[in-house]
């Protein structure tokens, strides 16, 4: 029970801290949002009418449509030159290129020579387009006004992901959420094609981006994190995994399986373990023999030696050196000497999902829509059509978490119109409701900042104490009330 407990704490950690390499975060990068922007301005249309999208996209691209931007004839003709045959490559390009990027406004390649991803390399002259269009888009004010978007649809990976990252650290017997020396980050864009899920993996840094779904991408999380854990054990112990490294004779007949198990036996003896674990976290054992056909050639083994690592108390961590070596060549040459192999790989429900994929969510209604509607008009800066929407919202419901949400909006609205002492009441009065938490830490924040702008610092530097407090705020209105209590300070 300790253990359970303890585990459930780190992941929890895991999610909240936003310092220290070691610690991971669910979040949206201001690089990446630049990045898809830029694209989707210059040509990228893969999906865009795909009802798994976010309106988010549209929004934004509406937005930069009015814009008059000098840089985009340039950026287009960069975009033309850099096509790929499907839509999956193109995006992926600018995901790696959009993680290995500094920051706003220069985002220089700070990496040098064998560090840089090859396909990053491909993209050479990009960052001074960005740079260029960053500025003349405004897009440090689009991300500002898309931050209630993205923290609405973050708040839906919240939970399962402290609860995918606590099984997982349950049954390795993690003791701490990571590694030292190391960081797993998991990014949200919307602005990409839906039902994406990308990992990367550079250095010591592991980032999964997960684009618009119908239903939250967990077990995508659970098994990054798994990699993000076990791919280094394997690497350290590589000693010992090469001296069975005859095995993978087999994979070469596994025409499913792809190249880069064929030719990396650490990284086919870390998938398969991995296959081995979701099956025992997921109760279904009919999954081992499922990866073992796509070309897993070692799920069985691990599968049959798990219950032995549960039984005893060492950590994977420990534990991994008797795991591999326990592999017995001359047994797995029987076993796999009659395996037919699948001709080709099974359907991404069946290899991606631990369980049948849910329905789509059925379409917003009533007071729901209206807000979603009204805070797309917002993000579009149509301040009056919004306005009139957000009113018409508290029309339509009496709940108060959907009135704290309408005058959230308002308030924001008035905070544009520069009209503070209507902005402050507004923020008080969401308050004074049931907000739910990205909304109730942010009123906090912008409250913070107002009274900041007046220059009341004690009154500020509570508001932003208060945001931090509240469980459940988005990681950018954490770091938002943490620099506005350095600058309380400082006043």
């Amino acid at each position: 029970m300790y253990r359970f407990v303890y585990a459930g704490l780190l992941a929890v950690v895991f999610l909240l801290r936003a310092n220290g390499q070691d610690t991971g975060q669910l979040d949206a990068s201001p690089t990446l949002f630049t990045v898809m922007a830029a694209i989707n301005a210059a040509g990228y249309d893969a999906d865009l009418d795909s009802p798994n999208g976010h309106p988010l996209r549209k929004a934004i691209r509406a937005e930069i449509a009015k814009r008059d931007i000098p840089s985009l004839p340039a950026l287009e003709e960069f975009f033309q030159k850099h096509r790929r045959r499907t839509d999956t490559a193109e995006l992926s390009q600018y995901i790696s290129f959009g993680l290995t990027a500094g920051g706003p406004p220069g985002f220089a390649i700070t990496r040098r020579g064998a560090e840089i991803p090859p396909d990053v390399g491909a993209l050479n002259g990009l960052s001074p387009l960005l740079a260029a269009f960053y500025k003349e888009a405004g897009l440090e004010d689009l991300w500002k006004r898309s931050q209630r978007a993205i923290d609405q649809y973050i708040a839906h990976y919240h939970g399962p992901v402290i609860d995918a990252v606590m099984q997982v650290n349950t049954y390795l017997r993690q003791q701490t959420s990571g590694l030292t020396g190391r960081r797993f980050q998991i990014f949200i864009e919307l602005q990409a094609a839906p039902n994406q899920v990308q990992r990367r993996s550079y250095g010591f840094e592991d980032f999964m981006v997960i684009t618009p779904s119908p239903e939250p991408r967990i077990f995508d999380v659970r098994h990054g994190y798994l990699h993000y854990l076990l791919d280094p054990l394997a690497i350290r112990h590589q000693e010992i995994l090469d001296r069975k490294k005859g095995l993978a004779d087999h994979a070469q007949r596994a025409q499913a399986l792809d190249d880069s198990f064929k030719n990396d036996f650490v990284q086919l003896a870390t998938e398969s373990l991995i296959k081995a674990v979701e099956a025992r976290l997921d109760h279904r054992p009919g999954d081992v023999q499922q990866a073992l056909l796509q070309g897993f050639i070692l799920t069985p083994f691990f599968s049959e030696r798990l219950p032995v690592y549960e039984k005893q108390e060492a950590s994977m961590q420990v534990y991994y050196p008797d795991l591999a070596g326990a592999i017995d060549l001359m047994k797995e040459e029987r076993r796999l000497a009659g395996v037919e192999f699948a001709r080709e790989a099974a359907p991404a429900h069946v290899v991606r999902s631990a369980q049948p994929a849910a329905p789509p969510p059925p379409p917003l209604t009533g007071a729901a829509k209206t807000l979603n509607d009204a805070d797309n008009l917002y993000a579009a800066r149509e301040l009056e059509k919004a306005k009139k929407l957000y009113l018409d919202a508290l029309q339509q419901t009496d709940q108060e978490p959907v009135h704290a949400a309408v005058y959230y909006g308002l308030a924001r609205i008035a905070t544009l119109e520069k009209d503070p002492e209507t902005a402050e009441r507004l923020f008080q009065k969401v308050l004074e409701l049931q907000p739910e938490a990205p909304v109730h830490a942010w009123a906090l924040v912008y409250l913070g900042k107002l009274a900041l702008a007046a220059g009341e610092r004690e009154p500020a530097a509570k508001y932003f104490q208060d945001a931090l407090k509240v469980e459940g705020a988005s990681e950018k209105a954490r770091q938002e009330a943490q620099q506005g209590i350095q600058q309380s300070s400082r006043q």
